[in-house]
């Protein structure tokens, strides 16, 4: 049964983050999801990330997309099956290349402190394993209001799972949160009010002006993934969009850079010209 809650107002909140977010830290230029990747993306002038979280055998929320190990690690196997010391022992750099062999996977607890000591931005998303998606959302909420209960703007929590968002907010209410949707689905914009969600995270292929429209008419963000063509960008960003996430943090440090959203630029030009 789906869990009635009552939406968070984004307009009671304003939404405090940078348009422009690296993808696992630094896209495909370092092995994702590794402090390595997050240290590149700062020096392309990022100042928000996006990044995958979900937990160990014994709980420990840590950072991997896959649900197995073999892509990303030297490791084998369910990354849910081990515990965090085993996990903290494998080699998630080696595959990208030798420059980044023995960077280790990066646990949450380490990424809150780097984030937070350079005033850095990020939005997790839950990525349980099969089978752990309460526990998941649950835990990483948790521990996410306890690692950044000194910081004003708090991580977004995201997800493609309904269950895991929705262990979040029952667990800590108060954290923003994003439904990631992979196609387009005209409930989903009702599915996100009813997660008390700030943001609709939906694919780029499926964003055009009329739909960045009805989400905006319910009274949230709408943020585009994973946009790495220029062309595409300038459409989404006159389109309305709100947040962009690229794994082409080098084709895009200028405009990071800047800090500001594009949109509000474009829209500006459009209207005098």
């Amino acid at each position: 049964m789906l869990m009635p809650m009552t939406p968070l107002s984004p307009h009671a909140s304003p939404w405090p983050y940078p348009c422009w977010i690296a993808h696992r830290g630094a896209g495909t230029l370092a092995p994702e999801n590794t402090l390595a990747a997050f240290r590149l993306g700062a020096d392309h002038g990022f100042a928000m990330f996006e990044c995958d979280v979900k937990l160990s055998a014994d709980g420990e929320p840590f950072l991997l997309h896959d649900a197995d190990l073999a892509r990303t690690t030297n490791g084998q196997g369910p990354a849910g099956a081990l515990s965090w010391d085993a996990l903290s022992r494998l080699d998630a750099g080696s595959w990208h290349g030798r420059a980044y062999a023995g960077e280790p996977l990066l646990r949450l607890e380490a990424l809150a402190r780097w984030l937070q000591a350079l005033g850095l931005m990020v939005n997790l998303e839950i990525k349980p394993c099969p089978g752990d998606e309460v526990r998941t959302g649950r835990i990483v909420a948790e521990r996410v209001a306890s690692l950044w209960a000194a910081s004003d703007v708090k991580p977004v929590l995201s997800s493609f799972s309904v269950a895991a968002l929705e262990a979040a907010a029952a667990a800590e209410p108060s954290l923003p949160r994003g439904l990631l949707i992979d196609r387009w689905q005209p409930e989903a914009i009702e599915e996100a009010l009813r997660l008390g969600c700030g943001a609709l995270v939906v694919h780029q292929a499926f964003l055009n002006d009329r739909r960045i429209e009805a989400i905006h008419a319910a009274g949230i963000k709408a943020v585009a993934y994973t946009v790495n063509d220029a062309e595409r960008a300038g459409t989404l960003w006159l389109a309305g969009l709100d947040g962009l996430i690229t794994d082409r943090v080098d084709l895009f440090e200028p405009q990071a850079r800047l800090g500001t959203c594009p949109g509000l630029n474009l829209s500006l030009d459009t209207l005098l010209a």
